[in-house]
């Protein structure tokens, strides 16, 4: 079980000291340790003291796939919130960015010591999730904060959805798989009410409804590759 460590924050999601050259060096560094390194989490995994489960191949390989999926959801998490700091000039919204961020980043490293558990391994394409997210998330950024904030409410409200589908289909035995999803599902739900909060625009239905096409690219691919 993870031990209960501080978490270490993207020096870019500091609104105060770093200038917006730091931070875009700093949200470099993010992605080469999202994608290379070893994420620490801030709070132990949920799984608690739950027992150890016995899963067949055919149950141990869809819980790997699974997982899989949402781990590639967690890195595209880093990507976004990263891109979407850097685009914002409010520090008071780079800081709500952080918090999110560093909630996203214990899930990084829930769902990559479960992958390792499971014995499956990450998507093989996650190079590209990132840059694909990230691209989105400048985007996303330049168009205003209120914007932005909405495409945070939207990106999380499909995620809860999409974990809630998860909470489904996950072997009944898994228990550990399911506590973890069940938690990251509380986690954005949290993100996506603290976005409404701070003024969230409500996006465009075609807007929306791109996102989840894409989305289900991203979840349909990450299942097998």
């Amino acid at each position: 079980m993870y031990q209960r460590r501080q978490a270490i924050l993207p020096p870019l999601m500091d609104p105060i000291s770093l200038t917006p050259a730091d931070r875009l060096l700093a949200g470099i560094d993010l992605a080469l340790r999202s994608l290379t390194g070893t994420p620490r989490a801030a709070r132990p995994l949920p799984t608690g003291a739950l027992p150890a489960a016995s899963l067949d191949d055919a149950a141990r390989r869809e819980s790997g796939a699974l997982m899989r999926v949402n781990h590639v959801g967690e890195v595209c998490a880093q990507a976004l919130y990263s891109a979407q700091a850097l685009a914002t000039p409010n520090a008071a919204l780079r800081r709500q960015f952080a918090k999110a961020a560093a909630e996203e980043t214990d899930h990084l490293a829930w769902t990559a010591e479960r992958l390792r558990q499971l014995g499956a391994r990450p998507s093989l394409l996650n190079p590209l999730w990132y840059l694909g997210a990230f691209g989105i998330g400048l985007v996303a950024g330049r168009m205003g904060d209120a914007a932005s904030l909405g495409f945070v409410v939207e990106t999380e409200r499909q995620v809860e959805q999409h974990l809630g589908s998860h909470l489904e289909r996950l072997p009944a035995g898994d228990l550990a798989s399911r506590a973890i999803v069940g938690q990251m599902k509380a986690d954005e739900a949290g993100h996506a009410l603290a976005a409404e909060n701070a003024g969230a625009a409500r996006l465009p239905w075609p807007v929306r409804t791109a996102m989840r096409a894409a989305g289900r690219v991203m979840t349909t691919t990450a299942h097998y590759i």
